[in-house]
């Protein structure tokens, strides 16, 4: 049997940084592998279209059978997929789960699986979202900038009685909503169990098959919010979904919740939380925010009840190899007549 012919697009940097020699050698004992590479950095997040770069990805796709692209590589269209007509699969390792450098439709048209192993960061995002969460139960982040500010924390202790830490601090029994329920939602609620919470998920995409799966519940977004004790924000950036949770959303919350945004800072109206939590009314804990990075005057900067920290929840060392470990397992999966693990999914819910 002919041996497969496997074709890798990234940035040199990117080589060096996410394509560990194990996963490597463990793709090239299953198949020939070729690389593209171009100059950039690591993390060069938009596909170059200039037309020499697509010139070099077009004499590089005929023959293959899979396509493996990251990093600095151009965007794989349509008229990329038509040079390549024995391709079975073609998958991004840092994709965002949106397909941002492959024409997903253009794939589906042309029976070519696409897939993004973007998840490879989901289980750090996931313990990330937890440690937020027990932060702000604990209105932990009040407590530091006071330590820190030289307070004497509480002299009389009967204040402390009247602390959001003090009064809502357990996250055990607690109803937790998740606004999402992908990779980092899943892993989130297995590392809920053990707290015995109450779930409620607003995922209008997620299959109905997880109730039963993680003992949850689907709610809409007004019961979620109203209902749950924490509410943990994992949806993804869209049109659909920029800007969903306003003024009106943050009304919604009950006081002394807290709320954990680990996704995207576009999801949310910054303005309108900031009006909310300068009521006091809730805690939030936030990786990421809206415009990123965070003005030096921004109001969150000095909120008491506001915990920050600089887009962090996903970039460990541990997850880094994770990427292409993960790609390598779809593209033998995929090549093997297997469903990949990870299919990718156009960025705009309405797409073919």
């Amino acid at each position: 049997m002919d041996r497969k012919k496997v074709g890798i697009v990234c940035t040199g940097a990117a080589r060096e940084r996410y394509f560990f020699p194990d996963a490597v050698q463990r793709l090239e004992r299953f198949a020939d592998v070729a690389w593209l590479e171009f100059e950039g950095p690591a993390r060069a997040s938009v596909p170059p279209d200039d037309a020499e770069s697509v010139r070099r990805l077009a004499e590089f796709v005929p023959g293959l059978d899979a396509l493996v692209v990251s990093y600095g590589a151009p965007r794989v269209t349509d008229e990329i997929l038509a040079l390549a007509p024995g391709l079975v699969v073609v998958g991004d390792t840092h994709g965002d789960r949106f397909g941002g450098r492959i024409d997903v439709a253009a794939a589906h048209r042309r029976g070519v699986l696409a897939v993004d192993t973007t998840n490879g960061s989901s289980d750090p995002v996931a313990e990330w979202a937890l440690a937020l969460i027990l932060v702000g139960l604990r209105n932990a982040g009040s407590h530091f900038r006071r330590l820190v500010a030289g307070e004497v924390l509480w002299a009389d202790r009967d204040v402390f009685l009247q602390d959001p830490g003090y009064l809502n601090g357990e996250l055990t029994e607690k109803t937790v909503g998740l606004i999402a329920a992908g990779n980092v939602g899943r892993r989130l609620l297995e590392l809920l169990a053990p707290f015995h919470v109450t779930p409620l998920v607003h995922d209008a995409h997620a299959p109905t098959a997880l109730a039963d799966v993680y003992g949850l519940e689907f709610a809409t977004l007004p019961v979620l919010l109203a209902e749950s004790d924490v509410v943990v924000c994992l949806v993804p950036l869209t049109t659909e979904t920029q800007g969903m949770l306003g003024a009106a959303e943050f009304a919604t919350m009950r006081d002394g919740a807290v709320f954990v945004n680990v996704s995207r800072g576009a999801v949310v109206d910054t303005q309108a939380m900031i009006a909310e939590l300068e009521t006091g009314r809730i805690i939030a804990c936030l990786d990421v925010v809206e415009p990123e990075p965070l003005s030096p005057d921004s109001a969150l900067r000095a909120m008491p009840n506001v915990f920050l920290s600089p887009h962090i929840a996903g970039v460990t060392a541990a997850a880094e190899p994770r990427f292409f470990e993960l790609m390598v397992d779809e593209v033998i999966r995929c090549l093997s007549g297997l469903r990949p693990h990870y299919p990718l999914v156009p960025r705009e819910p309405q797409a073919d």
